[in-house]
């Protein structure tokens, strides 16, 4: 589901990430989850949390990402976000040594909140005034 506001297909076409924005994006997803899955984060605010890293978009000069994540069967990953740039340095350097880059990216996080939107389409979709209408 698409997070950005809405410019049109022709800016999106022209700002397209390139292949290897994609690639780096989905290797820093891949080592987050890792990371995430394992525990390894060590602040307080992060023990016995899951989270999920849905999608990372990397800037094209791959010097700043921002990673989306989520906490499946919950709401409240937005009360994470201060832990997670508290954590962020530590998130860095692990990104680092994990992927052979010139620079490691600085990281930022947001909620990703489009399965909450997803879900949310879905109830509505399914109320019986709308079932209604739809048939």
């Amino acid at each position: 589901m698409k997070r950005g506001g809405g410019h049109g297909a022709a800016h999106d076409a022209a700002h397209a990430p390139s292949q290897r924005q994609l690639r780096v994006a989905e290797e820093i997803r891949h080592v987050l989850a890792g990371i995430f899955a394992r525990g390894e984060v060590r602040d307080p605010d992060l023990a016995a949390v899951v989270l999920t890293v849905t999608e990372v978009r990397v800037s094209p000069d791959l010097r700043h990402a921002t990673a989306f994540v989520t906490r499946l069967g919950r709401s409240d990953v937005a009360e994470k976000l201060p832990a997670l740039r508290h954590a962020a340095p530590f998130l860095r350097r692990e990104v680092a040594h994990a992927l052979r880059l010139r620079y490691a990216p600085d990281l930022t996080f947001q909620a990703d909140t489009s399965l909450d939107y997803a879900m949310h389409v879905d109830e509505l979709l399914h109320r019986p005034e709308v079932l209604r209408d739809l048939e």
